[in-house]
């Protein structure tokens, strides 16, 4: 005879069986609804007019400054999620950053991990500073093969790791860093490390992490998501196109602002084809 102890046991963990595998990578799981975390608005409504995307009132709470639209692509479900405008230092330009990308793009795995089969991979899609050193150009768009920060600067051995944060293909249980290779010579885009960092600007220490890191491209959100979706247990993959080179002459606020336009058109072009090329496929085939 069990005891009704062992009863709940046995339905608890099943119940939470259940309610994980929706956040756990199968690499024979068919990409049917993709996630797109973009920062600022510029760089999200090319795309979000061009798929004919709606706005979804639904996915955050009326409190959040969070935006998302939603719609379908070739059969397909597809969420875009922004940051939204500042409310809380009354500014109201675009939340940039690592910690309302974060929150966003948790927020909205989480909410839609029970709808429809929960979302296949998340996209961070926006722009960035490229290197000259390794091949960056204005307008290039570079497909992520991993992440890390620059600017989290723990001198203190486990923190000084932490700090990194770097995740990558096959990097222990946090395998959730899509190796973006194949799909990059299939669409004819370059792949890099990007490294992420919450100035736009840049200290000698950042340049000397950003080196250490490999990095062919600097962001201010792909590594605080990625984290996000290591959480979640969800695929990530970067899409970026670069608006500035941070190793160049010119300041990378100036040439962030003069190139942001052309680099939201040039995403919006990106995009589709990404989506067109994963959509309907196994993480296995990419």
């Amino acid at each position: 005879m069990f005891s009704l102890n062992h009863v709940a046991v046995v339905l608890l963990v099943q119940l939470l069986s259940i309610s994980l595998s929706a956040y756990m990578v199968n690499a024979d799981r068919t990409i049917q609804h993709v996630l797109v975390a973009v920062a600022m608005e510029a760089e999200a409504m090319p795309f979000v007019e061009y798929l004919g995307l709606e706005k979804d009132e639904t996915l955050f709470e009326s409190h959040l400054p969070f935006l998302a639209y939603s719609g379908t692509h070739n059969g397909a479900k597809v969420t875009v999620v922004t940051n939204g405008k500042d409310t809380i230092y009354s500014t109201g330009v675009d939340n940039v950053g690592t910690v309302p990308a974060a929150l966003a793009s948790y927020l909205a795995l989480h909410k839609l991990g029970a709808a429809d089969g929960g979302v296949d991979l998340l996209i961070n899609a926006g722009t960035s500073g490229g290197f000259q050193r390794k091949g960056a150009s204005i307008g290039d768009v570079f497909l992520t093969t991993a992440v890390s920060h620059h600017d989290r600067r723990i001198a203190i051995p486990g923190f000084d790791s932490y700090g990194v944060g770097r995740l990558e293909p096959n990097s222990s249980s946090n395998n959730i860093i899509l190796n973006p290779e194949k799909l990059a010579a299939q669409l004819g885009f370059k792949t890099g490390v990007v490294s992420t960092g919450n100035s736009l600007d840049k200290t000698e220490e950042c340049d000397q992490n950003m080196l250490a890191n490999d990095a062919s491209i600097k962001d201010m959100e792909a590594a605080a998501i990625a984290w996000s979706c290591a959480l979640l247990q969800k695929p990530f993959l970067g899409v970026k196109i670069v608006t500035d080179i941070v190793d160049g002459d010119m300041p990378s606020h100036d040439e962030f602002m003069l190139n942001l336009a052309t680099a939201a058109k040039s995403l919006q072009e990106a995009l589709p084809k990404v989506l067109d090329a994963v959509l309907g496929k196994t993480y296995s085939d990419l």
